[in-house]
């Protein structure tokens, strides 16, 4: 028999759970409460120092996800790449973007940022220019607090603010772990990705030890999961032994739709809303509210 208690089934008698990927019983996360009132915004940083890991992907469907629940949401692509802002169909040409707010040419932040196709979902750009933002602010005065600053001028307008970290652990990801209040770790179930966890952990600490008491892990997030693999299976296993419950029930599997959705300039649940991976981010989104990690 099951039973149903706040959105979550459980079984009863002597019927054993079923278990999900990450070897917890295997629950559903109830749509969130409406919120209120809006801001100030909890920031997160998803970093990690390896590429390809899903760090945009989550970025802009999380993003979606939460501005699908009630959310007021501001994505931040702080990687020269600007993966982010291509996923989200905004243009970076001729735009204010996040590094003329970085080194002050723009003071007003708010004339960066741009509505995405998705209500509730706004970003602040960045192209290739980026890329020349640590020569420049490396003699710079508290030169780590530089995005902490410009984010407090539009906090209060949103609920959540998500930067989209570049795949290293130089200036601009130190400014936005600076920045945030909590960090979430996308870690493809792939062994050379499970080797930098740790030291991007150590790095996070030596940032709270140091520039950010308040910092906090929200979550490390497996992604491009493959359970017909067993190296998808053991990968997984391992993190959830070292890392525990900061590891996020959610797991998000291995699909070609994320491709097709960055070509379209879409989050999946714009692209593919029926799909099982953009029901995925959906369940990430509503463990981290569920987690205390966003309102």
């Amino acid at each position: 028999m099951t039973a149903q208690r706040e959105g979550v089934t459980e079984l009863t008698g002597l019927e054993a759970p079923v278990l999900g990927p990450t070897g917890r019983p295997l629950r559903k996360f109830p749509e969130p409460k409406k919120l209120k009132s809006h801001g100030p915004a909890r920031i997160i940083a998803l970093c990690n120092q390896k590429g390809g890991v899903g760090k945009t992907t989550t970025a802009i469907n999380l993003g979606a996800s939460l501005a699908g629940d009630g959310r007021r949401v501001l994505a931040i692509d702080f990687d020269p790449q600007g993966a982010l802002t291509a996923g989200l169909g905004v243009q970076s040409h001729d735009v204010t973007t996040i590094y003329d707010l970085l080194l002050g040419t723009v003071k007003d932040a708010a004339s960066a940022i741009l509505p995405t196709g998705t209500p509730g979902l706004d970003v602040i750009p960045a192209n290739i220019d980026l890329s020349a933002a640590e020569v420049h602010l490396v003699n710079e005065v508290a030169r780590e607090q530089i995005l902490a600053r410009v984010l407090r001028q539009v906090a209060d307008r949103y609920d959540v603010i998500l930067i989209d970290c570049q795949p290293s652990l130089g200036l601009l990801t130190v400014n936005a772990l600076t920045a945030a209040h909590g960090v979430l770790i996308p870690l493809e179930c792939e062994y050379f990705a499970l080797r930098g966890v740790a030291l991007l952990v150590e790095t996070v600490e030596k940032v709270r030890d140091r520039l950010n008491p308040a910092i906090s892990l929200d979550g490390i997030l497996a992604t491009m999961y493959d359970s017909r693999t067993l190296h998808s299976r053991e990968v997984l296993e391992r993190v959830v032994d070292a890392f525990g419950d900061r590891v996020l029930e959610t797991v998000v599997g291995r699909t070609v739709k994320f491709p097709d959705a960055s070509v379209a300039g879409a989050p999946l649940a714009t692209f593919a809303p029926e799909h099982a991976a953009a029901e995925a981010y959906r369940q990430v989104a509503r463990e981290l509210i569920a987690r205390g990690a966003i309102a």
